[in-house]
């Protein structure tokens, strides 16, 4: 069994009533978030992304993720490598109606490090789900961008003590201790 960093819902317009306050959590949190993916990366973890589907139902997540990235090139190092297993997803849960389980069971995970956006949102609610499905779940707080710095902290105070996952920084990725 081994670990996977799970990358929620980056791949964003901000277009909406909270898209001024994500962006600007996303370029406060981004280092943190790119530090992330890359030391998986070198540490052989699979990388899994799974973004909300934005209105296209035609799954052309490459589309979407250069719709994105040309929209705002701040997203750009968030990209994804060819290969890395990437879902589509209608709900705010990763695990609402995709097939992320089957996923994640082929890739024998057993504890998923959650990181994207948004942590009072689709983050604890992928975890909260990941939980109910038998999985270790492990939030990198930093590696995480919010709406609400108030929300975020009731959110990440839930997810803790009621749901049992584990809120840690991206730097205890490269040491391990996660």
């Amino acid at each position: 069994m081994r670990d996977a960093v799970l990358v929620v819902d980056v791949f964003d317009d901000f277009q909406h009533e909270d898209g001024d306050a994500l962006l600007a959590s996303f370029q406060e949190r981004m280092a943190a978030l790119v530090e992330a993916i890359a030391v998986a990366r070198a540490k052989g973890m699979p990388v899994v992304y799974v973004n909300d589907q934005r209105g296209r139902w035609d799954g052309d997540a490459r589309g979407l993720v250069r719709a994105a990235t040309e929209q705002t090139p701040d997203l750009t190092p968030l990209a994804p490598r060819p290969g890395d297993p990437f879902v589509l997803e209608p709900r705010y849960s990763a695990f609402d109606h995709t097939p992320l389980v089957l996923l994640l069971r082929e890739l024998e995970v057993e504890r998923i490090l959650l990181v994207g956006a948004s942590t009072e949102g689709c983050i604890v609610q992928s975890g909260i789900d990941a939980r109910e499905l038998g999985f270790k779940v492990t939030i990198l707080a930093d590696a995480c961008a919010t709406t609400d710095s108030e929300l975020e902290e009731i959110a990440l105070r839930y997810a803790a003590e009621v749901a049992g996952m584990r809120v840690s920084a991206a730097r205890s990725l490269r040491a391990g201790a996660y």
